[in-house]
Formats: C-alpha cells, structure tokens, sequence
C-alpha cells in the first residue's frame, strides 16, 4: 500500500513531515513564492554597504529534490541582513539572493533540532547570468532578487537590485461597471489640448484592495454620438487623481450626419500606495484635437461599461 497510513489530523494517527509538507503543497495549489506582495523584499542596507536586507513575511518553498518531497512554508520575522562579496574584478558580477531549504531528510547535513541548525536561510548565488530569473543547480529555495555588481564595487544599492520575487497565489478581484445616461452630455467640440468629462457620466466610485498593485481595465463606450461634421480627438479615462487609462483616437471622416461608432480602450494601470484600501473615481472624458470640425456626446442611446480587475504581484 502507497498511500499514508491515515489523513491528516485523523484522531489517534501519527503523521510524518512529508505528510504535512504534502499538506502544505496542496494547499498551495503547487505553487511557490512569497505570500504577500511585499514580503521578503531585498533591499540597501540603512547605511549602504557590503550587503542587502530583506524584509519580513512569509512564502512557500516547493521540494526539488524529490518527487514527493512536498513544500515548505518558511516566514522571515523582522528584518534580516545577509553580506554580499565585494567584485574585485574588472566586469560585472551577478549574484542571486535566495531563500533555500537543505533538509537533511533529502540533502546536507544540517540539524534542525532547537538550537543547532537553520534549515532555511537567506544565501546569496554568485556569478548568476546577467538574466537569471532562476536558481542554478536544482536547489530547493525561491529566488528573492538578482544583483548586478560592477567591477571594484563593494557597496550594494538599490539600483544594482533586480527583485525577482513572484507571489505564490496572487490575489485578483473583478467586477464589472455598466451605466447608461439618462439625457445628453455637454457637446466635445472645438479644439482643446485639455479634456473634458462626459457631464452627464458620473463614473463610479471603485474600492481599491489594500494588496492591489496593478488595475487592469478594459473600457468601453457604445454608441458614442458624433454629429456636426468629421470629428478628430481622443478618448480616455481617468482612475483617481493620479492614473490615466491611455487615450484612444476617434478619427471619423464621416461628415455632418449623427454617427453611432463604438470605442474601446484599455490599460495596466500600477496602483499607488496611497492608492490602497481607498476608493476611487473612474469616469471617462474626451477630447477634440486639432483639425476636429464635428461634436462629441454620450446620450440615452450610449452606454459605458468597465471591465476592472485588481492584481496582486509583488511591490
């Protein structure tokens, strides 16, 4: 028989570390990498010098030795420091930051009873490719950040460092927004370099998760009133103060008959810090550029829909 003796947390059974690192797998979905997006991040020291830190949080860390080896959940409390060798040559060194786990059950000699060994800990790879995104040799760890080294340089900042980090299961969080005018907006006329707000879409107000770092959004606007003559400008929307879904051109050489055309844009939008756990406005605005002869509305016959999702990834 194969199969462990009993499940997990069977009254009266005695389970092994595999079975509960099988355990930890599974939950994780097979997955590996930090748990939060800003855990486990490497950066200068305080005082820059021959060294990085990285910070605290948590992740999981996938078994390579074995097949069925299972995972690891491993946490950093507090800030931890790890030295990095000064490049005494006469190009560019490449060194990984990684968290690894040598477990004695598998590889090494290490001994993990209280007070003798760490079995996880902070190393740092040297001589890695000028583009590794993965650890050499097969080695049980997640890679934390890569940094570049130049000749005669013993000093480490933020600029040499690469963060390599991936989120094990990244959150994500979509919705979709539709709203349909009940009366004319303003006419977009003239020529502008400024936009202006559809006057009669209010938008909507959108709550932001406080582990969001990116808004990916697809929006659309159905039957756009054009009328006037040709109509040359833009579309685009605004996501807070701060963020802008890049503009999409209305080019129309239709004439001065009512136009009926329907536009989309879309963006990856990276959220602010100030951005989290906040609300904040999305609403669409126009603009009529120069060369334009015609007029721009939305109506009763338009209607907007927004298309956001929140991502998690690490910051």
């Amino acid at each position: 028989m194969t199969l462990f003796q009993a499940p997990i947390l069977t009254d009266g059974a005695t389970h092994s570390a595999q079975q509960f690192r099988m355990l930890v797998r599974d939950l994780a979905r097979g997955n590996e990498g930090i748990t939060e997006g800003d855990d486990l991040k490497v950066t200068e020291l305080d005082t820059p010098g021959g060294g990085v830190q990285i910070s605290d949080g948590s992740g999981i860390v996938t078994g390579r030795v074995n097949a069925f080896q299972g995972s690891y959940s491993v946490a950093n409390v507090g800030v931890d420091t790890v030295d990095v060798a000064a490049n005494g040559g006469g190009a560019t060194r490449y060194d990984m930051v990684i968290l690894r786990v040598e477990d004695p059950e598998y590889e090494g000699t290490l001994d993990p009873a209280p007070g003798e060994d760490y079995i996880n800990y902070f190393d740092v790879i040297p001589n890695v490719g000028s583009t590794a995104t993965t650890i050499p040799g097969g080695l049980t760890g997640i890679p934390l950040a890569r940094i570049a080294i130049p000749a005669a340089t013993s000093v480490i900042t933020d600029g040499m460092i690469t963060d390599l980090r991936k989120v094990a299961n990244p959150r994500r969080e979509r919705r979709l927004y539709v709203q349909t005018p009940t009366s004319s907006s303003t006419a977009i006329s003239g020529t502008s370099s400024t936009p202006t707000y559809f006057s009669t879409a209010a938008g909507w107000t959108i709550d932001v998760p406080e582990w969001a770092t990116q808004a990916i959004i697809s929006f659309s606007i159905g039957g756009l009133r054009l009328s006037s003559g040709d109509y040359y400008g833009n579309i685009s929307a605004t996501f807070g103060a701060a963020l802008v879904v890049e503009p999409v051109i209305v080019d129309d050489d239709q004439g001065g008959g009512v136009r009926r055309p329907t536009h989309i844009m879309g963006d990856t939008l990276t959220i602010p810090d100030a951005y989290r756990g906040t609300s904040q406005l999305l609403r669409a605005r126009g603009l009529a550029a120069a060369g334009n002869a015609g007029s721009m509305q939305i109506d009763a016959s338009s209607t907007l829909i927004a298309d956001v999702e929140f991502v998690e990834a690490p910051r």
